[in-house]
């Protein structure tokens, strides 16, 4: 059994565009962009601009459904998921999305068992939703509706090693809770300017290309000095 758990980011890391944006662009009122501009700005955080965006959502259930079942995953992430379970790594899909999307996007893909951390979307009549913050923290740095540095501290009180694979803002806070990070997008740059350990990738089938020198004990990741082995050891 690895000494290794991933937390996997899923809008823009697993998926192909970010979910969320995708149903505001085809379903949201008016106003919508208003917010993601407040929001852009630091003058709320994630919780706040999410609740209230989701609360402009106009779709059935059906709608819903038939905009999620057109959309797509980085094709290698079903491999990748499959050989770190051969490797006894857990991985969960931690998310500042929407647990009912990446769960349906994920069982069409024949992933509907992995474990999902996100904001909970809940229906509101025959149109309407909301969102509810199960795994949100009135602690959190960045006011996020899912705080995932709390999922970061809950891998290491099992004793694991945490690897993030994320691509965006979501995913600043916790890198620098985690052991290592394979980065996408907006990642490599904040982790290069703040000295986190991090691996550049372009998607999952260089995460999965990398899983076997990990688990060796041979990553040399930028932003660390020696080999993941030799500092497994040393903490």
């Amino acid at each position: 059994m690895s000494n290794w758990t991933i937390l996997c980011d899923f809008d823009g890391t697993v998926s192909v565009e970010d979910i969320t944006d995708s149903l505001l662009e085809r379903f949201g009122r008016p106003g919508w962009q208003v917010i993601e501009q407040a929001w852009r700005r630091g003058e709320m955080g994630s919780h706040d601009c999410m609740a209230q965006q989701v609360a402009l959502l106009d779709a059935s259930r059906d709608e819903m459904n038939a905009h999620l079942d057109n959309m797509s995953i980085d094709r290698a992430f079903v491999h990748f998921v499959a050989a770190a379970r051969e490797a006894g790594m857990p991985l969960a899909v931690v998310s500042d999305g929407l647990d009912y999307a990446i769960r349906r996007i994920l069982s069409s893909n024949g992933l509907g068992d992995l474990p999902v951390i996100a904001n909970r979307l809940e229906a509101v009549g025959e149109r309407g939703w909301q969102l509810d913050f199960p795994y949100g923290s009135s602690s959190c740095r960045i006011a996020s509706g899912n705080c995932k540095c709390s999922c970061a501290g809950r891998a290491r009180s099992e004793h694991k090693r945490v690897l993030l694979i994320g691509d965006g803002a979501s995913d600043f806070c916790v890198a620098g809770e985690a052991d290592l990070v394979f980065a996408k997008h907006r990642l490599i740059e904040h982790c290069r300017s703040a000295a986190i350990p991090y691996v550049p990738i372009t998607g999952f089938a260089d995460a999965l290309d990398l899983l076997p020198t990990l688990l060796a004990g041979e990553l040399a990741a930028h932003g660390c000095a020696e080999p993941l082995a030799a500092v497994s050891q040393a903490a």
